[in-house]
């Protein structure tokens, strides 16, 4: 593999971008960023959930201006990372773009069993609300600000399924694309 890269992984709501993300980042030996991370760290400081801070976003553009200043300087300033975020292919187009999606059953499935302490869900239902009305909220607001919607394939140089696939299996793949 070339040296010199900055890949971004995108993609749904428990797609596993950032497990992908951190495994990849670590069989490269390249450093990692997540700005899903960062927006639970701002979520926790503020005493909401990540739902509520995407509502708060919506009225609250500084939220967002910090995290999309992180992306941009991270783009312009460093090489050789690996980045999981939503809007990442917007910060940094010239990163190797992968986005993954899964089926909003099994990326809820996902979430219930990953009890994440700022987002647990005990039902399969109340994953899947939540992750719907995370999504829209952002998709909406971006477009909105950006005219950038994450979910449109043509953002991207790579689409891979992970329904049907453990990480062990999604990293091959996404291995597999990076040397071609």
């Amino acid at each position: 593999m070339k040296s010199n890269m900055i890949i971004s992984i995108s993609g749904t709501a428990g797609s596993g971008k950032s497990t992908v993300a951190k495994g990849l980042a670590k069989k490269l030996k390249f450093k990692h960023y997540s700005m899903g991370d960062l927006q639970r760290e701002v979520a926790e400081e503020m005493g909401v959930s990540i739902v509520e801070l995407g509502e708060l976003e919506k009225t609250d553009p500084s939220i967002d201006r910090m995290i999309d200043k992180k992306q941009r300087e991270l783009g312009k300033k460093e090489d050789n990372f690996v980045i999981d975020a939503w809007l990442a292919p917007f910060f940094i187009p010239h990163a190797i773009k992968f986005f993954l999606d899964a089926d909003i059953g099994e990326r809820a499935k996902r979430r219930v069993v990953a009890k994440r302490t700022t987002e647990s869900y005990q039902r399969q239902e109340d994953a899947e609300r939540a992750i719907a009305q995370r999504e829209n909220t952002n998709r909406e607001r971006w477009i909105k600000f950006y005219g950038f919607d994450f979910r449109e394939k043509k953002n991207y140089d790579y689409i891979i399924d992970t329904t049907n696939s453990n990480v062990r299996e999604v990293l091959k793949k996404v291995n597999e694309l990076l040397k071609k």
